[in-house]
């Protein structure tokens, strides 16, 4: 079991990263959460803070970089899931994924109803298994269509409606 540790009052990718830690890296990991002002301490492995091993780099958020570093951006999912991740947790002008708004809405809320950090990491892990989910299906849909024939499969449903 490793130790992990990140700034307290958690919010997006302070609690995305844990859950991609426990689902795909050590799901017996334990988290410690430290004043935001404080430097990487000597034991654990920082994500999220000053002098981390995981940070935001460029444009990406640390759930991203994350991705990158650990070897799992080859998973279309997690790759679509992290740009819903950098739109809730980077505040930017660019456009965003429309999911993003809704993702920073629901972990703002619970940041400001749950003070235990690690209430919620329990309480966001359902949230980011769900939101993987949904980055799955929508990878698998992006894949199975074909792009260069869009509307044959609307024309043969039209035309089958009106067979009927």
């Amino acid at each position: 079991m490793g130790v992990w540790v990140t700034r307290k009052n958690l919010h997006v990718d302070r609690t995305a990263c844990p859950w991609l830690i426990r689902r795909f890296i050590d799901p017996k990991a334990k988290f410690v959460f430290v004043d935001p002002k404080e430097r990487r301490p000597p034991s654990g492995r920082a994500f999220d803070m000053l002098d981390a091993e995981f940070t935001h780099k460029g444009a990406r958020c640390t759930f991203e970089v994350m991705i990158d570093e650990l070897g799992l951006s080859d998973d279309p999912a997690l790759a679509e899931m992290g740009l819903i991740v950098r739109g809730a947790d980077i505040p930017t002008r660019k456009r965003k994924r429309p999911e993003a708004e809704g993702l920073e809405a629901i972990i703002s809320g619970i940041q400001a109803t749950v003070l235990d950090d690690a209430e919620k990491l329990r309480v966001t892990h359902p949230l980011y298994e769900a939101l993987y989910a949904y980055c799955q299906r929508k990878a698998r849909s992006h894949r199975s269509r074909d792009p260069r024939r869009p509307t044959l499969r609307v024309a043969r449903a039209v035309k089958e409606h009106l067979a009927e």
